[in-house]
């Protein structure tokens, strides 16, 4: 007879293996009903978990490790803070530590998985910001460890992941503009090697040709996900001969910076220049003037990525656990109607 698993288990009773994970540990978002039903299938197919959870069941310290991007001057710290918390809120409903750990450089984060596997202190990761071809996770293959990725690599076929759908994102942020009687646009990019940039480049390209326009009506630089290098990008766009009535920023850390160079030209954001960002971070509420943003739920991602990690440890299937969101327009007092004065206080 083979063995009962969590995905056996599943398939059985007709849920999820998320949902038969949580209800199986008690969390009380799971209905009752749902939870007995699960709980009476186990004992009577006989499921035990896998080594890992039993550690967990006799009171042994479980750890799971966030990696945190390689740093960029602070430019997470919003990004990351909100993310944590939902990431922590999950694991800490099965006592789990969670462990925040980063690279002084991207080359290093390699190294850094490998000690990881070798140390065994880990019994799961969370993994951030995936390149579009990121060898940081056939590591973690490799090594069997249990890991969900928040993002998407190009292939994302063989592993638990999260992700918000950057580029209809884009699409949206393009026809809301275009609603508004925007016809030429500036794009302040990500770094390409990240796979979200390239996604996010996408969006904004098929709205401009899904609207009628062409390459020709976009500006685009690319720059560091800083203030600094939205500011400076937004600089070279601003001062061209024709300018753009909108700015799209890949991250709202751009956007700050976007709006900093308006000020210093004496525009105002949402009168001269429409200012859109991404991400929805705390510190755009408090913008000047506060920022119109594409958000992304990222406590409640956060969550979500911790739940998935429980269900892998649990032995939940990696690609019955792949999930994406579409993000929500928020709109503040950085966005309106095309100025037609070019850009002219």
């Amino acid at each position: 007879m083979s063995r009962v698993t969590l995905k056996t288990l599943a398939a059985d009773l007709g849920l999820t293996e998320a949902t038969v994970s949580r209800a199986l540990n008690d969390y009380d978002d799971i209905a009752e009903q749902t939870r007995l039903r699960v709980q009476k299938a186990a004992l009577v197919q006989g499921y035990s978990p896998n080594p890992a959870a039993r550690r967990l069941a006799r009171g042994t310290a479980e750890v799971a490790a966030y990696l945190m991007p390689a740093s960029q001057h602070g430019v997470y710290d919003s990004f990351i803070g909100q993310l944590l918390q939902g990431l922590s809120e999950s694991l800490s409903k099965r006592k789990w530590d969670l462990l925040v750990m980063q690279s002084p450089a991207a080359e290093d984060e390699a190294d850094a998985i490998q000690k990881l596997a070798r140390s065994g202190t880990v019994g799961g990761v969370v993994l951030s910001r995936p390149y579009k071809v990121d060898k940081r996770i056939k590591l973690l293959q490799d090594a069997r460890i249990p890991f969900v990725v928040h993002g998407r690599s190009s292939d994302c076929s063989d592993y638990a992941w999260y992700d918000v759908d950057n580029t209809k994102a884009f699409i949206d942020i393009v026809d809301h503009l275009v609603s508004l009687g925007h016809r030429k646009f500036g794009y302040i990019g990500a770094p390409s090697y990240l796979n979200f940039a390239h996604q996010r480049m996408q969006g904004v390209l098929q709205g401009i040709g899904h609207n009628g326009l062409s390459e020709a009506d976009l500006l685009i630089e690319i720059s560091e996900m800083t203030d600094l290098g939205g500011e400076q990008a937004a600089s070279v766009m601003l001062d061209c001969d024709t300018p753009p009535t909108a700015l799209i920023c890949a991250t709202d850390i751009q956007a700050i910076g976007a709006l900093a160079a308006l000020r210093s030209r004496g525009l105002r954001a949402g009168v001269h220049v429409s200012v859109i960002g991404y991400d929805g971070l705390f510190i755009g509420k408090h913008s000047s003037p506060p920022l119109t943003t594409m958000a992304q739920p990222l406590a409640h991602s956060g969550r979500i990525l911790g739940d998935m990690l429980l269900a892998l440890i649990d032995g939940a299937d990696p690609k019955s656990l792949q999930e994406l969101r579409n993000a929500e327009l928020v709109r503040r007092m950085s966005d309106g109607p095309a100025c037609p004065s070019q850009n002219k206080p």
